[in-house]
């Protein structure tokens, strides 16, 4: 058994070794956004007034879908309100770091064929894997202390050193169960996109189960998973005991992934990828085909999972509508025209919410796409296609035109998906699927903006592609945080989608829809120059 798990500490250190910058980015990322949003909430929240305000907004059905149930009870202070807004939020992007590492670690290095290097030395044949657990342990470690630390020096009113170290320590241990499901399921795939792939239709599922449970029965959030993290009731009762229930699983995860590591061959899934075809079909003649058939299952995913999370969120709309009404009060006052109205602007606010996730989670897949022009040719496998008479022009307009598509494709799913589920919803204030796919028509433009500049950076700068991904992180963050957080108009501009107007609650800006697709074009044919002029990468 130990002969199995020879040299770990080598292997690992190899592993940090090669990660450290990337580790560094998301480490500074995470916890620098939790202690400036921690250290702007004194000011935003400064009064019982304020809170009592935002706690009426945390409480209706829209919020609760995205941040969970609030719960806590007047006096409030501004880290129970912290907590509230954040934990989920935080979690998400836990848990993504952790979905990247592992598979990472496990599947994409044996794919490139520098897992069998390691191997090929006095290394046992589990330490590979038990590298992994070590380095996603020590990784989610040092973020849970620095996220602790980062609110201890923001020091929020109502604050307590025991609620900001089970923040920390909750978000680590919450990230570590994702990245073990990653480890289990990287065992199981048959290649490290497709182990990346079931791991995101994993996390995105169990989110949006327990969106549904919280909006509808918030005991039974205690079976989706995800939910676990909303049960640390942070700075009230500081819950600490559903770390026990993360960890738990995560070892017995651990073992499962162990013990079919051990099964399997290096390199190889236990789900085994289908025999082709004798003989390909003439379909996969070109490079944008061929792109098309090899990205089939993928893409696929991507666009059904769109708009099923349309539609989950499209579901509620009713509820959002009905809100203003249950209120005899205000229904007195506004008269029942104008509660129509209400309910109508409120879905449609929170319409325009929903778009931007939609329009960041669609530039996904196209980036990823983008990525493998350069991922590809490191290793080797375009060795064939430039070996035919493929200009670069068609190689980079077909990587180009298949990332447009599947992006824009997921883009409008999305947008249907809530539209098709929001208009069977509302019954008294039906809105039109006309006026919800004015956010496609108003968000695309920033879809092709961000592919061009990814295009770009593709083309002339290979090395620094990675850090392409900052782009809708931020994006994500700026306009989903940027209000409840105080951030400045400037500030929500550095990405693409800060441009958008609120679509689809207002009419579409065409000027700036014109103007932004003159600059993604333009940002392309620059990335196809330069893709033209500079050398094929080397694997």
């Amino acid at each position: 058994m130990a002969n199995k798990f020879k040299s770990v500490g080598l292997v690992l250190a190899l592993n940090l070794r090669r990660d450290w910058l990337k580790i560094v980015f998301w480490l500074l990322g995470l916890g620098g956004l939790m202690t400036a949003a921690a250290a702007k909430f004194d000011g935003l929240y400064s009064t019982q007034k304020a809170m009592a305000s935002i706690s009426e907004t945390l409480s209706t059905p829209a919020m609760v879908s995205m941040f969970g149930p609030f719960t806590p009870k007047p006096p409030y202070t501004v880290a129970v309100i912290y907590g509230a807004m954040m934990m989920v939020f935080m979690g998400l992007f836990s848990a993504m770091m952790n979905v990247y590492f592992a598979v990472h670690a496990t599947r994409v290095e044996e794919d490139a064929g520098r897992t069998e290097f390691v191997l090929a030395h006095a290394v046992g044949r589990q330490s590979p894997l038990a590298a992994a657990i070590l380095e996603l342990a020590a990784i989610n470690l040092v973020a849970g202390v620095l996220e602790a630390l980062g609110l201890q020096a923001a020091n929020m009113t109502g604050g307590s050193a025991e609620g900001n170290w089970l923040f920390g320590l909750g978000l680590a241990v919450f990230g570590f169960m994702f990245g073990c499901f990653s480890l289990l399921i990287a065992q199981v795939a048959s290649s490290g996109r497709s182990a990346t792939i079931l791991s995101y239709v994993l996390l995105g599922g169990l989110y949006v189960v327990r969106m549904g449970t919280d909006v509808q029965d918030p005991d039974l959030t205690w079976w989706t998973i995800f939910g676990w993290i909303e049960k640390l009731d942070l700075y009230t009762k500081n819950t600490w005991w559903p770390l026990l229930l993360m960890l738990g699983l995560s070892a017995v995860v651990l073992v499962v992934a162990v013990a079919l590591s051990a099964a399997r061959d290096t390199g190889a899934g236990l789900i085994q990828p289908r025999a082709g075809r004798a003989r390909a079909s003439r379909f996969l003649a070109g490079p944008l085909t061929l792109l098309a058939r090899l990205e089939r299952t993928s893409t696929i995913i991507w666009l059904v999972s769109l708009f099923l999370l349309g539609a989950s969120y499209g579901s509620i709309f009713g509820t959002i509508g009905d809100l203003v009404k249950t209120n005899p009060a205000i229904g007195q006052l506004m008269g029942s025209g104008a509660l129509h109205a209400a309910g109508r602007t409120m879905v449609l606010t929170f319409a325009n919410k929903l778009s931007i996730i939609f329009a960041v989670v669609a530039t996904i897949p196209a980036v990823i796409t983008l990525l493998k022009l350069n991922g590809d040719e490191r290793g080797g496998y375009l060795e064939l296609v430039h070996a035919k008479p493929v200009s670069r022009l068609r190689l980079y307009v077909s990587f180009l035109v298949h990332a447009v598509l599947a992006g824009s494709a997921a883009l409008v799913l999305g947008i249907l998906g809530m539209a098709v589920a929001g208009s069977a919803s509302l019954t008294t204030t039906p809105i039109s699927i006309a006026r919800y796919l004015r956010a496609f028509v108003g968000y695309w433009p920033a879809l092709l903006v961000t592919l061009g500049v990814v295009a770009l950076v593709v083309a002339v700068l290979p090395r620094l592609q990675a850090w392409t991904w900052a782009i809708p992180i931020y994006g994500v963050m700026s306009l989903y945080l940027g209000n409840m957080i105080g951030l400045p108009e400037w500030a929500t501009k550095i990405t693409p989608y800060g441009w958008v107007n609120h679509v689809p609650a207002s009419a579409i800006d065409w000027g700036t829809f014109a103007w932004m697709n003159v600059l993604g074009l333009a940002l392309m044919v620059a990335g196809y120059v330069g893709y033209k002029r500079r050398d094929l990468l080397a694997n």
